[in-house]
């Protein structure tokens, strides 16, 4: 994933380790999913290798908000940083949440990685390519 993508993740994890107060889009409450890459790409080699045909969505179904989001990043990765509100754009979706039922049904397969436990992940893949060590 690249580092400053816009992608909200990606955005958290920079800023926390660069010390910059994480922005969260008001209201904060708008959801999102996150599905750690081992599990996409499981998934996807799934489905690239069975009969299944059609729309199979893969994915994770576990919902944050952007503010559950917000606080765990600095939890896990920067305890210091500041939790920034900001005006939010318009066209920005309320809830994005896939329905992995026929993935699961069709596929065996669901996500394994929770977001605490991807989180810090990437957060050493970041610090490796920002050269930012972390603190002892």
């Amino acid at each position: 994933m690249n580092i400053d993508d816009g992608r909200v993740v990606s955005n958290f994890i920079a800023q926390a380790i660069r010390n910059e107060p994480l922005t969260v889009q008001l209201p904060g409450t708008q959801t999102r999913s996150f599905c750690y890459v081992s599990d996409m790409v499981d998934g996807l080699f799934r489905l690239m290798e069975g009969e299944n045909t059609g729309p199979i969505n893969i994915g994770n179904p576990c919902e944050f908000t952007m503010l559950e989001l917000a606080e765990a990043v600095k939890e896990l990765i920067n305890p210091e940083v500041q939790i920034s509100m900001v005006e939010n754009t318009p066209d920005d979706p309320r809830q994005r949440k896939p329905d992995i039922t026929k993935a699961n049904e069709q596929l065996e397969w669901e996500p394994k990685v929770k977001l605490r436990d991807g989180l810090p992940l990437m957060e050493e893949d970041f610090r490796q390519r920002l050269g930012v060590p972390r603190k002892n």
